[in-house]
């Protein structure tokens, strides 16, 4: 050891997503949902959205909650 901390472990973790971001996509007689982000619940209740690189929506998207068992 040479009385160093390590930086790294100082940091605190960064919070994990609560929300998937999921734009709707039909296709005929198939339905798809693609991800286009995450969503993260914030402490007054609301949701804060990040959307994946630029996205082009113009009928609206969903948000599902992540369940935390999966994580």
């Amino acid at each position: 050891m040479n009385g160093k901390t390590n930086q790294a472990s100082q940091k605190a973790a960064k919070p994990q997503p609560t929300h998937d971001v999921k734009l709707k996509r039909s296709h005929g007689e198939h339905t798809t949902y693609e991800r286009i982000g995450a969503g993260w619940q914030r402490d007054d209740g609301s949701i804060y959205v990040r959307l994946i690189g630029t996205q082009l929506v113009t009928e609206g998207f969903t948000l599902y909650a992540i369940d935390e068992a999966a994580r």
